[in-house]
């Protein structure tokens, strides 16, 4: 089994470049004075990149031509090169592999529906969890990524649907799920920070409702709980995985420092600050997971602490390679689905996408392409 480090810390590698993103209102008009600019030129570029979805100088035309490159330079730098997309489901979902300016690799997935256009983003390069069943996790942990680098996978997608570059057409980006690369809450001051640039409304931020975002945690107990004071209203998404303790010290190694009781106290804790039901995620492993008395106990663990303010989201486990382990048949999903509700807890089976492009959930691995080359 691998020990987790007393402390949640990213190995560091080269530190991103400032951007617009990472700063504040008044620390934006602060960084344009101190190239020489009036202090409204901050909230033109704000409105270019968060409004606009635009870091090319050469639509600022409301920006003097002799500043438009060197604001452009100082403050809207490019944080990643899109290395290569794959896609799948007749276009709908789409897959891009990023790489960072000092070469770490994310990968984020972009998903259309036809109700909703949703991102799956990376919090981190990698992940320092160590969850077996996870390609992510398996990898290790990189670095975590900056505000910006957040919130501009956020923007690219955003851009890209507008754009009509998935199949159904133009069209606009509606929820975001930090179920991408990493731990978010490990990288806590950073993601609360992208989370309100996603969600302020432009020209301060990109202006999605805070309701339309979800952040996966696997339970890290004083994290759940600080988020809950935040004052925001998105979902939160606890990775569970079994009911008991035993297992999970396997499947979710850091259920050795907070345990399957801790980790569900925080959930209502958090549910009961905020108003929001708590989402529950569950992969299902063959023969591994799936039994009737797990079914049985999540769903009576779940009503007693949590009650209508919780949804168990099942996702079939998707292959990732190297692993011996697979997906519960049909059968063993379906019991598993009316035991849960059976013990009056709402529950369902995730639609999963991207699985042949290795774009599902745990399968996200920033694998280099046969040729490392950026996209024209």
């Amino acid at each position: 089994m691998t020990a987790l480090p007393l402390v949640f810390e990213a190995p560091r590698r080269g530190k991103p470049p400032r951007h617009l993103a990472d700063l504040d209102h008044d620390q934006r008009r602060a960084a344009v004075t101190e190239l020489g600019e009036p202090a409204f030129r901050a909230d033109q570029l704000a409105r270019h990149y968060f409004a606009r979805l635009s870091t090319d100088p050469a639509v600022m035309t409301d920006l003097p031509a002799a500043a438009r490159t060197r604001l452009v330079s100082a403050l809207l730098p490019q944080l990643a090169i899109p290395v290569r997309h794959l896609s799948c489901d007749g276009g709908t979902t789409r897959k891009t592999l990023w790489r960072a300016v000092d070469g770490a690799r994310t990968e984020s997935v972009l998903m259309r529906y036809p109700d909703r256009a949703t991102v799956c983003i990376s919090s981190q390069a990698g992940c320092g969890m160590a969850c077996p069943f996870c390609a992510t996790g398996q990898g290790g942990l990189t670095r975590n990524l900056s505000t910006a680098e957040i919130v501009d996978q956020v923007r690219a997608a955003a851009a890209a649907i507008r754009d009509g570059e998935l199949a159904g057409g133009p069209g606009r980006l509606s929820n975001v799920v930090f179920m991408g690369m990493g731990e978010p809450l490990a990288n806590y001051p950073r993601v609360v920070t992208a989370i309100r640039r996603i969600t302020d409304p432009a020209p301060k931020g990109l202006g999605l409702s805070q309701r339309s975002v979800t952040v996966s945690t696997v339970g890290l107990v004083p994290a759940m709980r600080q988020l809950a004071a935040e004052g925001l209203q998105v979902t939160l998404a606890v990775s569970l995985h079994t009911p008991d303790d035993e297992l999970r010290d396997t499947l979710v190694p850091v259920n050795q420092r907070w345990n399957v009781s801790e980790v569900l106290d925080a959930a209502r804790h958090y549910a009961d600050i905020t108003g929001r039901r708590v989402s529950i995620e569950y992969a299902l492993i063959r023969d591994i997971n799936d039994q009737q008395w797990r079914a049985e106990l999540l769903g009576r663990l779940l009503h007693k602490r949590l009650g209508a303010r919780v949804h168990v989201n099942l996702i079939p486990l998707n292959p990732t390679p190297g692993s011996a382990w697979d997906a519960s048949p049909q059968a063993a999903q379906e019991r598993f689905v009316a035991l849960v509700r059976e013990a009056g807890v709402t529950c369902t089976v995730r639609d999963t996408r991207g699985r042949e492009i290795a774009a599902a959930c745990g399968q996200l691995a920033a694998a280099t392409p046969p040729a490392d080359e950026p996209l024209p």
